[in-house]
This record gives structure tokens, sequence and C-alpha cells, in this order.
């Protein structure tokens, strides 16, 4: 029996968040640079989103470009640049055989002018999509999310669109760039690291994580069934206590 077998249906999470580490540490394992690593990180990209939208899963985040990648070697970025460009292209037909809505999130506009036009078309030729929602976070980093939510707070306080007292979790939320989605259920991310890199913080609040050894190009359907069926094991209690968690469980019954 797979891990797919074991999976409770009943109990997906509806958003799940990843971050795909370890493409260069691959490619460095196999004597080779660090672009072939990101340029077989695709399947693992297309295997995870084919398996998400077949389960179910509303929304999958992947962290693919965060604004600290820009300090990479230029001949890296520029690569990784044309390489995002030529994904989009070519995964197209699976985004529309799985109806597949492709979203970003981040400081787009600081892409490559063809990339980010080119990422603008393939948002608005998926946008009747309705099976799932695959997000891009790319030039993302959490802080500079929080930091343009608080400017754009501060700028209607300042006219009086907003009232200092009105500002609650729900108002920064509202200003963040997942405005409508609903925080990521579990967090994976790949290649061993325990660090959350500057990625959702503020929607990671109460996110289960999930560290597998495993590098990203190696990553497939298998090991995105295991790390489901490893989440549904968990108690979930947002600091309540086991006892307050089993007794609403049963009332819900």
């Amino acid at each position: 029996m797979g891990f797919k077998d074991k999976i409770d249906m009943k109990r997906l999470p509806r958003h799940i968040a990843i971050i795909m580490d370890g493409n260069g540490r691959w490619a460095k394992q196999r004597g080779l640079v660090r672009t072939v690593g990101h340029e077989n990180g695709i399947v693992a990209v297309r295997e995870v989103a084919e398996a998400a939208a077949e389960l179910g899963i509303e929304y999958l985040t992947l962290y693919a470009f965060s604004v600290e990648n820009w300090k990479r070697p230029q001949r890296e970025v520029e690569i990784l640049m044309k390489l995002l460009l030529k994904t989009i292209d070519s995964e197209m037909k699976t985004l529309k055989e799985n109806d597949i809505r492709l979203l970003a999130i981040g400081n787009l506009i600081s892409l490559q002018k063809k990339t980010y036009e080119r990422l603008l078309w393939a948002i608005e030729e998926t946008k009747n999509h309705k099976r799932m929602n695959l997000v891009l976070a790319l030039s993302y980093s959490s802080h500079y999310e929080i930091v343009e939510a608080v400017k754009e707070i501060a700028r209607k306080a300042k006219q009086n669109e907003l009232s200092p007292e009105d500002i609650n979790e729900s108002v920064i939320s509202n200003h963040l760039f997942t405005k409508g989605f609903p925080d990521p259920e579990l967090l994976i991310r790949t290649s061993g690291e325990f660090r959350i890199s500057n990625f959702l913080l503020w929607q990671l609040a109460y996110s289960e994580i999930y560290i597998t050894p495993i590098l990203w190009p190696d990553f497939r359907k298998e090991n995105f069934y295991e790390a489901i069926v490893n989440f549904q094991k968990r108690e979930r209690r947002f600091g309540k206590t086991s006892e307050q968690v089993s007794e609403n469980a049963n009332k819900m019954k």
C-alpha cells in the first residue's frame, strides 16, 4: 500500500506551501553546475502540482525565487529568469490539462521584463481554471510583504480611510499578497534544512512543518503523499489542550 492509499480524503489541507530547496546541492553531488539542478527541479514541480490537483488541494504555494536570491551570481540569476520564462511556456499544457489556475505573489515588477510579461500572460490564460490554485512566490520576501502592508495601512490611516483602532489581524491579512487565500495548514521543506527562510511568516503562524532530507529535484508524488499522511497524524491544538481538542471533535460528530 502506497502513501496515497493512506490519505484521509476528508481531512485534506486546503493549502500546502513548499520551500523547494536543494537544487544546487543536487547538481553539486553529480559534479554539475548549479543551474542543472534548477532545470531538474521542474520535474518535481510538475509532479507535485499534478498530485495536489488530483487530490483536491485548493492552494499550492511554491517558493520559487526569493528577494535574497537576487544576491546570487549574476549569471545564475540570468539563467534562472530564462528558465522561469521557458517553464511558463512548457508547463502551460500541464496547467490546462489539470484545470490549474496560476497565481503569483511577491515584488513581481522587479522580474525581468520578458519574464514578468509572460507571467502575466499565463495568469490571464488560466484565470478561469477551477480545480486548483498554483501560487508562485517570485522575488518574494515575507519582510518585504509585511512592510508593504504596513505602508498601505498607514497611508489609509493618514487619509482617514481607516482608524488605527480598527487595525486587527484581519485588516493586516487583507493587505498581504495572500489576501483571500486560506493560511497554509502544511509547510513542506526539502533538503533537510530547519528554517523558514523569510517565507510566509505571518501566514505560517499555526502551520504544521514537515522537513524531508530529499533534495527538491528528487521529490516525487509519493513523497508529497507521505508528507500529507504525516500531517494527518498530528493533533492541531491552536493553543488549546489535547482534552479540549478531543471534546470539540466529539461535539462535531
